[in-house]
């Protein structure tokens, strides 16, 4: 005779699922509302959005660390924290972008906030679990969310896409799903701690089927990271999204997908399947050799931006591959760091967008566009210029701490020969990033009366690239003191 399993409120401890709760019961209100009242004004739904993610925020900094809950599903630890912080913190720069005058479609509908809400519950339930189902739950709710806001932005380009988009990820989605098949009918289980164990005990055999299953994941995961060579749908949904809407989409699913991929392979990496690690290892290297290159020969800016994005995942996968406490605690201070920059520079190419291209018959930001910006808008250039100098690593800016930090901890284990490759492809990173500087600094005006730049500067706008500029600009005297919080959630997480 089976006992009945006693189930108590106590024992589910919700507390792990209030953060993911509140960003969910907010969508929903957001909805009742516009079905109650239509035709609201669009800056109440944000300014509830806004306070959805920040009730969010502080009970994900309220929670208790290496606290498991709803029938263990749920797994609150250092790295679940870090990770749901920046994802909040990001997605509370983004949305006031949408309290601007400028009309666009998507900012219309009461729906694209609730949406964008679904998204941030998705993302947080991929970074606070160990359990598969619960990891795929939370990357379809978080992908489906993402294809719609991407399409709503109602442009051919846009629907082009999303569709892409779609594709690439019911294709990353079924990968994920084949790995974790293989990997329940080895185990028995689907949380990766106790898939970890048994396959330790048994001694990963048989070894054939754990590296068909860990083949099936890097696959997947690869997609959602823009990992090469399943690279290819990113320059082309980032130009079809709008240009905040694609600084979100390269750091924050990218945070959700880094989590998984340190959870799923580390213990892999760590148990000598030398296999899994030495592929990684290659698709890293040639995710930034390939992105680098591509960069290198972009007219656009967007694309420019978008091939750079995919550079900075292949550098973040070594830290993955090294797998020590430091390379974690540097993933994680490299996308703090990254975050203010990277949707900075994203978002000032929404102060140059326009209907009719001007400038080029094919790409919506040419670099010629920017020609001279620093006699037409002398701040925004010199704003532009800090972004790009954050971004390429240069010293003292931002990013360069975060990149010393990925390298140092490749140096500290052994790892020469990376950590060379990795200064490599920082210096041909530089160029494509200082040749925009060229442009705005050294080069004459080109078909541009300053109007361009000056007419679309909203005060929300304003306020969100001068957030992200002087967060930019500071963080390197606090690099310190951030590396260390990091490095102890890291500690208390076992990572």
């Amino acid at each position: 005779m089976i006992e009945p399993i006693n189930v108590t409120v106590e024992s589910l401890n919700l507390s792990t699922l209030a953060p993911m709760l509140v960003a969910t019961f907010g969508a929903l209100l957001i909805l009742v509302i516009d079905l109650i009242k239509r035709d609201l004004d669009k800056s109440l739904y944000v300014m509830l959005g806004m306070l959805v993610l920040l009730v969010d925020l502080g009970l994900v900094l309220g929670q208790q660390v290496n606290s498991r809950g709803f029938f263990d599903i749920m797994l609150i630890d250092g790295v679940a924290i870090v990770s749901q912080v920046i994802i909040l913190i990001g997605s509370s720069i983004f949305l006031p972008l949408a309290l601007g005058k400028s009309k666009f479609h998507e900012y219309r509908y009461p729906e694209y906030f609730a949406i964008f809400l679904f998204m941030v519950a998705g993302l947080q339930f991929m970074v606070a679990s160990d359990n598969l189902i619960m990891i795929f739950v939370g990357l379809e709710t978080a992908s489906l969310a993402l294809y719609t806001l991407i399409a709503l932005h109602n442009r051919e380009s846009s629907f082009e896409a999303a569709i892409k988009y779609f594709t690439m990820g019911a294709l990353g989605a079924s990968f994920f799903a084949f790995g974790a098949a293989i990997l329940y009918g080895l185990t028995g289980s689907l949380e990766i701690n106790q898939i970890a164990t048994v396959l330790t005990e048994r001694g990963f055999e048989p070894i054939v089927v754990v590296l068909a299953a860990s083949v099936f994941l890097i696959a997947s995961l690869g997609f959602k990271l823009s990992i090469v060579p399943f690279h290819t749908w990113t320059p082309d949904v980032y130009e079809g999204s709008s240009a905040p809407l694609a600084g979100y989409m390269s750091i924050m699913p990218k945070v959700a997908g880094f989590v998984v991929a340190i959870r799923l392979f580390e213990f892999l990496i760590s148990s000598g399947i030398w296999w899994v690690h030495d592929m990684l290892m290659v698709l890293a290297v040639l995710t930034m050799v390939i992105a680098n290159v591509s960069a290198l020969v972009q007219k656009d800016v967007k694309r420019m931006l978008a091939f750079s994005s995919i550079s900075h995942a292949g550098f973040l996968m070594l830290a993955i591959v090294i797998g020590t406490t430091k390379a974690n605690s540097a993933l994680f201070l490299y996308f703090a760091l990254f975050l203010f920059a990277n949707m900075g520079a994203f978002t000032m190419l929404w102060i140059s967008r326009h209907k009719s291209k001007i400038f080029d018959n094919r790409y919506d930001h040419p670099f010629e566009k920017f020609s001279g910006m620093i006699k037409i808008q002398p701040l925004g250039a010199v704003i532009m210029a800090l972004f790009m100098l954050s971004l390429a690593g240069v010293p003292p800016f931002s990013l360069f701490w975060g990149k010393m930090y990925v390298i140092s901890a490749a140096v500290d284990s052994q790892y020469i020969v990376l950590a060379l490759i990795m200064v490599l492809n920082s210096a041909i990173a530089a160029y494509y990033y200082l040749k925009l500087i060229v442009y705005m600094f050294l080069k004459d005006p080109s078909q541009n009366d300053g109007t361009i730049y000056v007419k679309n500067a909203s005060k929300s706008l304003q306020t969100v690239i001068g957030i992200s500029a002087f967060l930019t600009a500071i963080a390197t005297f606090y690099v310190g003191p951030l590396l260390d919080i990091i490095t102890q959630m890291m500690l208390l997480s076992g990572y």
